[in-house]
């Protein structure tokens, strides 16, 4: 039973209600809220502002992964995150997590006080990464995408999605395993808006409960604020007018299993995520599926 998420400094209760993962990008050019909170002063109001709204974890991120980024140097990632994450674990007792692909930036970040790292590539950029995560007790997301770095978002779609998505993490966990990861800190991603058609990424959502029965022993991060194939639904709705249609797909996630989201808009996403929850739960008590 999915009790709990293990980190190197707590264990995260799982029970009871969906965990709300508040997005810190401290980055110039994120698709969603590019250079608003690049510096650290801005970025530690806006962490604030989330966990006052209900944030049960901080993710910081230093590198964006939109279509059409560019990679950035080890170095120039350190010099975003780390002085960000020494003040937030010293101002919050919230936990935070490191957005990286990097082991180098991963271990920095733990030092300085993160204690979860989210992979979007599955430990397929640097499998060192999961060195890392073992080394420390770390809690690991592993997302499923395809491609390399330059490549995530132009991959040519899969015809089974469900099959493709279950492979991936499948080989996600046996390297995380190797490296002596225990279940306990593993979360698991299906990669939404990552190399899938918008009919994918609405299958995998509208069906998620699907991938929790394969994999229920970890935990299910789902992960769709403001992405593209919301927009795409809403008649080409820009970035900052897909706030409705990511509550959707939010209240559907939970409902359907998820146990973790990860949003922009954390205000809106506790408030979905309760009712979601009170309707799973009088679904599952009356003997529903």
């Amino acid at each position: 039973m999915k009790t709990g998420w293990k980190t190197s400094r707590r264990v995260i209760p799982l029970e009871g209600r969906t965990l709300v993962m508040g997005i810190l990008n401290v980055t110039p050019d994120s698709f969603s809220d590019g250079g608003r909170f690049f510096s650290s002063e801005q970025a530690l109001r806006h962490a604030q502002r989330m966990i006052e709204e209900g944030a049960d974890i901080i993710d910081v991120g230093g590198e964006s992964t939109r279509p059409g980024s560019d990679p950035i140097p080890t170095e120039e990632e350190l010099k975003r995150i780390v002085p960000v994450i020494e003040r937030l674990a010293k101002s919050f007792q919230v936990p935070i997590s490191v957005d990286t692909t990097k082991a180098d930036v991963a271990r920095a970040a733990l030092d300085a006080g993160a204690e979860i790292i989210n992979d979007i590539s599955g430990l397929r950029f640097d499998r060192r990464l999961a060195d890392e995560a073992a080394r420390s007790g770390a809690g690991l997301v592993l997302m499923h995408s395809r491609g390399e770095r330059a490549t995530l978002h132009a991959q040519p779609p899969v015809a089974d999605i469900f099959a493709e998505v279950c492979a991936g993490w499948r080989w996600s966990i046996a390297e995380a395993e190797r490296s002596g990861v225990g279940h306990a800190s593993i979360v698991l991603d299906p990669g939404i808006g990552f190399g899938k058609t918008l009919e994918q990424n609405v299958a995998l959502v509208a069906l998620l409960d699907r991938l929790a029965a394969q994999f229920s022993d970890f935990p299910l991060l789902v992960g769709t604020s403001r992405k593209s194939f919301v927009g795409r639904l809403l008649n080409d709705a820009p970035v900052d007018q897909r706030l409705h249609g990511t509550m959707a797909t939010i209240a559907v996630a939970v409902f359907l299993g998820a146990e973790i989201v990860r949003v922009h808009d954390v205000r809106a996403a506790v408030e979905t995520a309760r009712i979601a929850e009170a309707l799973r739960r009088a679904r599952l008590s009356s003997g529903g599926a």
